[in-house]
Order: structure tokens, then C-alpha cells, then sequence
């Protein structure tokens, strides 16, 4: 008699984005297994009004694999992936973002990845798919590309690690009664500190370049402004994880310095590194703005870009 399969869950939350949603469920429906595993869906709604359900419903009657649906009536990031953990039943959980899809043998790489380098967890990149063509300034600059690591690469830095392409054992959300922190509901980062905290209770991860998804990118989005203000909250969001008086805050300072004396020349010459330091410079700018208890940008709603899908 053949062992038992594992079960995989994949974890997604969603809020007003029917379209975008009902196309991630598609790429869900087709995954490949090659009879290891088999794997289901949980869909929380942190919309009050329910309006990914009806996208869910669809998403039932015509796939494969069982889909739950839930809801998260407070709008809160962290509030809707608790209850998304909270909510699945497998040996590993995958995460995955509602504006963002997945290839047929996501699922399958990164629970080979799991099995490979025997960890805790797996986390994979996740790549710009632009709906409109890009600024030259923004290719260039490389501003929408994200950092990313050989396969098997040990991570060790919270900062690298984030919730569009994860792969859980289940034991972590089985054995921490704290998971995301509602604080960073509104403002993003509860990514971030998620990790530091896992991290520091000595869960190991691993990071596999194979396992991509891909995250769309709305005209909204390809604006200075829109990523200026981002690197701006960026920076206010992680304030929180170190005091005033701090090699952070000092590290912050020297920055603002270095990079505003080379900003000027950086734009004089058109040099393709002036928008990706300009960014690091908000960054580091909303750092030492929150440790001074100043806080220009306080959630992500007050980010003018249209990256909530219209019904």
C-alpha cells in the first residue's frame, strides 16, 4: 500500500480584485504534482462586502482541486493571512498574492525545493508582468526588479523575504500563536517582520530562483511618484523595527548624505542610477523621518496608484 500524500493549501488573500483573482485561480488548475502531493485552495476576502465570492463560486464548479472561501470583514493584510493560515489544512501552505500568477510547476518546484534542502521553508522571486510598456527610465534603472539568490541560498536577512511566493511547513503556523502583526496591516511590512520573527526562533529557509510567479504592474504603478512614495512608507514602516539610537538610524543618516551630494550629478549626466538612488534616499529619508516621530506617509492607501482593480 502507497504512503499517504502530502497536502499543499495555498494561501490567498484578496480585496477588489475579481478580475485579477479569478485568473490566479486558473493558473492554480492546472498545477503540476507529479503524484507527490496533492493541494486545495483558501481565498479570504478582506472585502466586507464579499466580492470575491462570486469569483470563488466560478472557481469551484469548474476546477479540480477544493477551494474555501472566507472572509475578513476589517481591512487588514495581516488580519486576512492569519486567517488564511489559520484556515488551511496541509503539511505545507504556499502564499501567493491576488495580483499575481503562478506557472504550471510553480507548486511542484518549490515542494521539491522543501524535500532538497530539508528547511523550514522556501520562498521563490516574483517578477514584474507589465500591463503597458514601461518607461525607459524605469527599465533602465531596473527599478522593478527585485533582489534574488542561487538556488538553495540560506536567507537570513527578513528584508529579502516576502509573502507573494512562499512555501510553509505547517508546523510553523501550528506551533506560533503569533503570526502577523495587525500593526502592520494598513502600512505594509508585516511581510518583513513576520520573517525576523520566525527567523529568530530558528526556522530555516531557503530561497529557489525556479519557482517564479508573476506580479502584474498597472499603469498606475509606472510613475516616479508612485514608487517615490512607496520608498517613503517603506522607510516609515521600518522605523518600527529599530530605536532612534541605533547603527540603523546612523546608517540612514550617512546615506542621506552620500546619495543627496551624488543625486544632483547623477541627474545632470541622465545616469541610469539616478531614479533607483533616488528611491533608496526616500527609503532611508522615511527611516530617520519616523525615528524623529515624523511620518509623511502613514498606509498604503495614501499611495496614488489605482493597484486596487475596479469591480
Amino acid at each position: 500500500m502507497s504512503p499517504p500524500k502530502d497536502h499543499v493549501c495555498v494561501c490567498i488573500c484578496t480585496y477588489k480584485r475579481p478580475a485579477m483573482l479569478g485568473r490566479l485561480l486558473e493558473t492554480l488548475r492546472d498545477q503540476k504534482t507529479d503524484g507527490l502531493f496533492t493541494y486545495s485552495a483558501v481565498v479570504v476576502d478582506n472585502d466586507a462586502a464579499g466580492s470575491a465570492r462570486p469569483v470563488v463560486e466560478r472557481a469551484r464548479r469548474e476546477s479540480s482541486f477544493p477551494v474555501r472561501y472566507e472572509t475578513e470583514p476589517e481591512q487588514n493584510i495581516s488580519l486576512a493571512r492569519n486567517r488564511a493560515l489559520r484556515a488551511s489544512d496541509g503539511a505545507f501552505l504556499a502564499g501567493i498574492d491576488d495580483d499575481e500568477y503562478a506557472e504550471e510547476a510553480w507548486l511542484l518546484t518549490l515542494y521539491k525545493a522543501v524535500g532538497t534542502f530539508a528547511c523550514d521553508g522556501v520562498l521563490g522571486p516574483v517578477r514584474p508582468a507589465f500591463e503597458l510598456k514601461p518607461p525607459r527610465w524605469a527599465t533602465k534603472g531596473g527599478v522593478f526588479e527585485r533582489k534574488a539568490f542561487p538556488t538553495g541560498t540560506k536567507l537570513n536577512n527578513p528584508h529579502d523575504m516576502r509573502c507573494g511566493n512562499f512555501f510553509l511547513a505547517g508546523k510553523i503556523v501550528r506551533d506560533n500563536d503569533e503570526l502577523f502583526d495587525p500593526r502592520f496591516g494598513k502600512t505594509g511590512g508585516e511581510d518583513v517582520d513576520f520573517f525576523r520573527r520566525m527567523l529568530s526562533r530558528g526556522y530555516d529557509f531557503v530561497w529557489c530562483q525556479e519557482a517564479a510567479v508573476y506580479e502584474s504592474v498597472p499603469p498606475g504603478r509606472l510613475t516616479r511618484s508612485y514608487l517615490l512614495k512607496r520608498a517613503l512608507l517603506r522607510g516609515v514602516v521600518s522605523a518600527r523595527l529599530a530605536p532612534l539610537v541605533s547603527f540603523n538610524t546612523l546608517k540612514s543618516l550617512a546615506a542621506l548624505v552620500l546619495y543627496s551630494a551624488a543625486l544632483p550629478f547623477l541627474f545632470v549626466f541622465r545616469n541610469r542610477l539616478f531614479m533607483p538612488l533616488l528611491i533608496k534616499n526616500c527609503d532611508h529619508a522615511g527611516k530617520v523621518l519616523a525615528r524623529f516621530g515624523i511620518r509623511p506617509l502613514k498606509q498604503r492607501s495614501t499611495l496614488d496608484s489605482p493597484v486596487r482593480e475596479q469591480s
